[in-house]
């Protein structure tokens, strides 16, 4: 009986370790769905592997030679990463179709094999079918991939015609293998997909949630760094929001349930950046530029000294701060209680001016971020989580539940927009240019790589056919070629090593042959560099296995690389070339018209007009700001000689992405006005929202064309506006209020992308830019 207390005391100890492993390891399983949005690149990389290990076994059983388990290895892992289509039906139709596709270039490269003029005409016809059917969605592009990569495969493994029965063979059980991988193994659905990605969502959250906290208790010596962590991480929760955006038509029931789900990601996204913004304000001697959030290494804004009054209030605003982040990180939705609900109905109840705790203006403008903020957070959680208990709730909270009652009503009951773009004929369309120019760098790929080896020229073709892929510009070849050729350098000297500890052993080279395709997939969104580097040290560790490794082959693999990617950079700047400037300019074009449709619409509906997909608007315009970021990659890259081309560049960019902020927030206010019984539309936005389109019209005219007439206005504030029509800015009980700030930075911010582009300013000169 004495020892009893102590067996409970060690029983007690040994549950708490257990549950600080458990706690531990959710939180790093966190970590790592938030870096992987949706797992997509884990899911790839198993699955690729989980094909090629399949295909090894049934190979190995029936006794099949080296080179062919290598050309079964590398037909499965053609045939599992070709496919992108997202629903299931599709994946099976065009993997299906990709077995004749895969035997007819097999066949045509054992034919060809002693017919080196002949094979070579064919292969350069080859790449430029595969690159042209992109223009036919994923499932041309899939199919031209298949058939360039077994033809490629095809002159790795020397295929003749007396080995295409056993070659057949071998790629109809690499696509079996590579289909029961995809359907039974690793299964992927639409909707399983996107429960993933909406997690990811939520742990990006949590993370986002965390730095606020950070930049509350941060230093000044700290706070640069804590705003770097503010800025990565904002940006990557609107990330996995555009992932999701892009998953949700097949990986919800309906449009109505899309639609919603579309909402509240949007209305949490926004409301943690302008926290963001809010508290960095709250902590700074003078309100802070919404540009600081989008411009790296913009100034940091200097810290405040507050008296003895304020710190209680900032102590609290640093409580309830972890208290969000509580609430954000919730694991599941059955994690309820009393707690919980306490903790929702106090940040909840900040969204009443009488609960505001006594502090300065700023600060209690944060207490409001953080109101809205946990609004935000109940809604994502109805949203993704369905109805919860409703015993605990403050008035606070059932005014909110109500609001998102509302606005379900008018989502489920809105039309969806219908989108219609016109698309480019003959040589303008994107992808028949990159067929010609791909094709071209190939020939003279097949030509040089002849010179440098009659065995393994294609290595040339291969990296000037990659160069292409996903690139449109000129620029973006040329840096695409220098990150491979950098990989392939690297992949040489790991090719070496591990040639050398793998020695004769088949199942030790296959195993690290495995683990190199892992991590190229796993890596390749993340960096191409990299990619390169596995492919590169993966065949060494092929050749390993062919027995036909040495150190000349893999210097040869370097010549061939360097060679390939000067190929495709001149075919790029020869044949039918898109100059990055010209790109660029497209992009921007192109953000800044979607930028125009999405502000119009929304002054539209806050001045009284009809309610329309705002939203869907808004998401257009993040994804023309993406398209952007992509294309001035050349311009930003670290290589670039032209440093002030390249600043012009990040801070035109960090204008946008502050512009394209609060387009979001305008359209997330607006889409609640024509439902709302306790907002009013305001009839005098309208000319502001005719002044900021004017605006927008001009510099849109002027990066089309360099001699386009016209001026940006500059005058008065939209305050100054509203109070000229004969009544005070702030109504009480309009929409004015709320967005008055937006329109403000909106109007600054389009100002501001006008002087660096050189576009004329009229009126005032001066300003901050928002």
């Amino acid at each position: 009986m004495l020892g009893r207390p102590g067996r409970w005391q060690e029983w007690g100890a040994y549950i708490s370790v257990r549950a600080a492993i458990r706690r531990a390891g959710t939180g790093t399983w966190d970590r790592f769905a938030a870096s992987d949005p949706g797992l997509l690149r884990l899911m790839a990389g198993l699955r690729t592997v989980g094909a090629i290990v399949l295909t090894l076994v049934v190979l190995a059983l029936l006794h099949t030679s080296i080179p062919l388990m290598v050309a079964g290895a590398m037909a499965a892992m053609a045939a599992t990463f070709a496919i992108r289509e997202k629903q299931v039906r599709g994946q099976a139709i065009t993997l299906a179709l990709g077995l004749p596709v895969a035997l007819a270039a097999m066949s045509l490269g054992a034919l060809l094999n002693d017919r080196i003029i002949a094979g070579d005409m064919f292969f350069v016809a080859l790449i430029f079918g595969a690159v042209y059917s992109r223009r036919f969605g994923d499932r041309g592009m899939a199919l031209g991939l298949i058939g360039f990569q077994v033809y490629f495969v095809s002159l790795f493994v020397h295929a003749t015609v007396p080995t295409l029965p056993e070659l057949f063979l071998t790629l109809a059980i690499a696509f079996v293998c590579s289909a029961v991988v995809r359907f039974t193994v690793v299964p992927e659905t639409p909707r399983r997909t996107l429960g993933r990605l909406r997690k990811a969502f939520r742990a990006r959250l949590a993370q986002l949630v965390a730095t606020h906290v950070e930049l509350m208790d941060a230093g000044p010596q700290q706070l640069e760094s804590v705003l770097d962590d503010l800025r990565r991480r904002t940006f990557r929760l609107h990330e996995a929001a555009l992932m999701i955006q892009g998953r949700l038509e097949e990986g919800t029931r309906d449009a109505a349930t899309a639609g919603l789900v579309q909402r509240r990601i949007a209305d949490a996204e926004i409301a943690a950046e302008r926290l963001g913004m809010l508290l960095l304000n709250a902590r700074t001697a003078e309100r802070t530029d919404t540009l600081t959030l989008h411009l790296p290494d913009a100034p940091v804004p200097a810290t405040v000294h507050r008296p003895q009054t304020e710190d209680e209030a900032i102590v609290i605003l640093r409580r309830d701060l972890q208290a969000l982040s509580l609430l954000v990180a919730r694991r599941a939705p059955d994690d309820r209680g009393t707690a919980l609900a306490h903790v929702r109905n106090r940040l909840l109840g900040y969204r009443d001016e009488d609960n505001l705790p006594r502090a300065s203006p700023a600060v209690q403008d944060a207490f409001r971020g953080l109101g809205e903020a946990a609004r935000s957070v109940l809604g994502l959680r109805l949203a993704l989580d369905g109805p919860q208990d409703e015993s605990d709730d403050s008035p606070a909270t059932t005014r909110s539940r109500e609001e998102f009652d509302a606005e379900d009503l008018a989502i489920v009951g809105s039309e969806e927009r219908e989108e219609t773009e016109e698309d480019r004929t003959g040589l303008q369309r994107p992808t028949t240019r990159a067929a010609f120019q791909v094709a071209v760098g190939s020939t003279l790929a097949i030509i040089g790589g002849e010179f440098l080896s009659s065995q393994r020229w294609y290595w040339a073709v291969l990296t000037c056919w990659v160069v292409f892929l996903n690139t449109a510009s000129t620029g973006e070849i040329l840096v695409k070629g220098y990150r491979r050729l950098v990989g392939t350098v690297l992949g040489v000297v790991a090719g070496v090593a591990l040639a050398g500890v793998v020695g004769n052993n088949t199942w030790i080279a296959f195993a690290l042959v495995l683990l190199c395709i892992f991590g190229m997939f796993f890596t390749a969104p993340l960096s191409y560099a990299l990619m390169s580097f596995f492919v590169t040290a993966m065949l060494g560790l092929l050749y390993t296995l062919l027995n036909t490794y040495s150190f000349s082959v893999l210097v040869l693999r370097i010549e061939e690389t360097a060679l390939g990617a000067a190929c495709g950079i001149i075919a790029a700047v020869l044949v039918l070339p898109v100059h990055t400037d010209r790109r660029t300019d497209e992009q921007l074009g192109t953000v800044l018209v979607r930028l125009r449709e999405v502000v119009s619409a929304a002054v539209e509906q806050l001045s009284g007009g009809p309610a329309v997909d705002l939203l869907g608007r808004a998401r257009d315009l993040d994804t023309a700001l993406d398209d952007l970021r992509a294309s001035i990659q050349p311009l930003t890259h670290p290589i670039t000689p032209l440093r002030v081309r390249r600043q012009t560049a990040r801070y035109l960019v960090a204008l946008l992405e502050t512009s394209a902020y609060h387009a979001r927030s305008l359209a997330a206010t607006a889409e609640l006005v024509p439902y709302s019984k306790t907002v009013a539309a305001d009839p005098r936005l309208e000319r502001a929202g005719r002044r900021i389109a004017h605006n927008i019209d001009v510099i849109v005219a002027r990066v089309t064309d360099e001699n386009a007439e016209g001026e940006v206005e500059s005058g008065a504030s939209i305050a100054s506006m509203l109070e000229a029509d004969g009544s005070a800015a702030r109504q009480p009980g309009t929409v004015t209020s709320r967005v008055l700030r937006h329109l403000q930075r909106l109007d600054e911010g389009v100002v501001g992308i006008a002087r660096p582009l050189d576009v004329p300013v009229a009126g005032r000169k001066g300003g901050k830019t928002g």
